[in-house]
């Protein structure tokens, strides 16, 4: 149950931080304007409170582990809805990121 939790919040927070940085791109680079950029502010604040929800307590250990989620969260982004199509290197290292991800939170210790 407790990696359950842990890869929900994983999930939340990529939600977050990858569609707070969106907001803000389109706000500023596609010129949607100042709504976009401040919607994109609160779900990067939110983005920071979801991480303090993870099982281990280990700030370093959850930061890290979750900067392989934000890889493989960002291509995913990416093909829903930018239509990126990420080739097969993008998609290997993703992969890698998850297994390093898989690694770092949830190897016996």
């Amino acid at each position: 149950m407790t990696i359950l939790r842990s890869l929900a919040l994983f999930a939340v927070a990529a939600v977050a931080e990858i569609g707070g940085a969106w907001l803000v791109w389109q706000g500023w680079r596609e010129e949607r304007g100042l709504l976009w950029i401040i919607a994109g502010i609160v779900a990067l604040a939110a983005y920071g409170f979801v991480a303090t929800f993870q099982p281990d307590a280990n700030f370093g250990r959850v930061l890290a582990a979750y900067g392989g989620v934000f890889v493989a969260g960002s291509l995913i982004w990416g093909v829903v809805m930018d239509g990126f199509r990420p080739d097969r290197w993008d998609v290997a290292g993703a992969v890698i990121c998850l297994i390093g991800v898989a690694v770092i939170m949830y190897a016996p210790r």
